[in-house]
């Protein structure tokens, strides 16, 4: 079971992405090149590129599940770029 469904069944809290730091980490890990984050994410990079640029929603669970698995993978807290409601 995904971190976020155990949330939602755990209280009804939602994740969002932290667009500011994502792009920090971009910018920082990655030389600002998205589709390298993408690629190590394992998230497609045209929704990468349209959650960035703020065309759809930074709510989806899919994407929210794939940068904690990341993190994870990364040693890094996840919690510096999903925000926990």
């Amino acid at each position: 079971m995904t971190l976020f469904k155990k949330i939602n069944k755990k209280g009804d809290r939602k994740m969002q992405v932290n667009i500011k730091n994502l792009k920090k980490l971009i910018d920082e890990k990655y030389r600002g090149n998205n589709s390298f984050f993408a690629d190590e994410a394992q998230i497609n990079r045209c929704y990468l590129s349209q959650l960035l640029n703020g065309s759809i929603s930074n709510n989806s669970p899919k994407i929210c599940n794939d940068i904690i698995k990341y993190c994870e993978k990364n040693n890094l807290d996840f919690k510096e770029y999903i925000f926990l409601d």
